[in-house]
This record gives C-alpha cells, sequence and structure tokens, in this order.
C-alpha cells in the first residue's frame, strides 16, 4: 500500500466565528472564546475540533466527577452562537495536522 503524500487524508481550513449577540442568553451557557481556525474534514469536523482544544473538566486537577466529561456544553457546537465558514485556499496553509491553526 502506498502512503505518501499524495495519500495524505486531505483537510480544508475553516473559521469558526462568534455569531450571536452579546446579549444572547446562550452565552450564558458557554462564554466566547473568540474567533479560531481550525484544519478539519468537514463544517461538522471543525465544530468538533474546536470542542475538543477546550479544556475539558477531564483535563483539571478538580473534577465535577469520574467521568464527567464537559465537551458537549462547548459553545463552538452551538450553530445559534458560531458560524463556521470555509477559509479560501492560500488564505492559509493548508498542510499540517487536524486540529486548531490560530486563535483571535
Amino acid at each position: 500500500m502506498n502512503t505518501g503524500p499524495d495519500d495524505a487524508e486531505r483537510l480544508r481550513l475553516f473559521r469558526l466565528i462568534p455569531d450571536a449577540p452579546a446579549s444572547d442568553p446562550n452565552w450564558d451557557l458557554a462564554a466566547p472564546k473568540g474567533e479560531l481556525v481550525v484544519r478539519a474534514r468537514s463544517i461538522a469536523d471543525a465544530r468538533i475540533v474546536a470542542a475538543e482544544a477546550e479544556t475539558d473538566f477531564l483535563d483539571l486537577p478538580a473534577k465535577p466527577g469520574d467521568g464527567v466529561s464537559t465537551e458537549f456544553a462547548s459553545a463552538f457546537r452551538d450553530e445559534k452562537l458560531y458560524r463556521v465558514e470555509e477559509i479560501e485556499p492560500g488564505e492559509h496553509d493548508e498542510r499540517g495536522p487536524r486540529g486548531v491553526v490560530s486563535r483571535n
């Protein structure tokens, strides 16, 4: 099986932008984290990548309980709080691993 550079997974770049007004009550559940650029497979995957990059209770010494995660509550997963736009090729380097490219 050939595993050269042409066979590497093709990822695209996406920008996650806060879209709800500051007065939106949904921000009470998850504070805005600013704009984020991620390298991902799709728009849905971009939301997952952004949520995975946030600190989870499981990553902290003070845990709410064994096996309890807060990834589901990420503002990046909420379509009412963040919109996702694909970035035109060339604006950022498309090459590299799946993950966060930059934060603003």
